[in-house]
């Protein structure tokens, strides 16, 4: 038995991997994101003040500013995330 066990361990995702846990998330299926469901999607990733990065999210991908990701703005909330470094945890 290892003396050492890790309680988690961090993996690398790709855009395409935080691509679908965004669209996992949009549980209406209206083809937008809301505030509620990208923190939701922040929390997945392992943000640990999502609502923070939602506000976050939204300035960096919210082109029209109606509040909503859009499936037109999802790349751009996608590259943003990744650029942050979020992994599965």
């Amino acid at each position: 038995m290892p003396l050492y066990v890790p309680k988690s361990i961090n993996l690398t995702i790709n855009e395409e991997q935080v691509k679908v846990i965004f669209k996992e998330q949009d549980t209406n299926g209206d083809g937008r994101l809301s505030k509620e469901e990208l923190s939701k999607a922040f929390e997945k990733l392992g943000s640990r003040n999502p609502g923070w990065r939602v506000r976050r999210s939204l300035h960096h991908a919210d082109a029209d500013g109606d509040g909503f990701i859009s499936v037109d703005e999802l790349e751009q909330l996608v590259k943003y995330a990744v650029k942050q470094g979020y992994c599965v945890n």
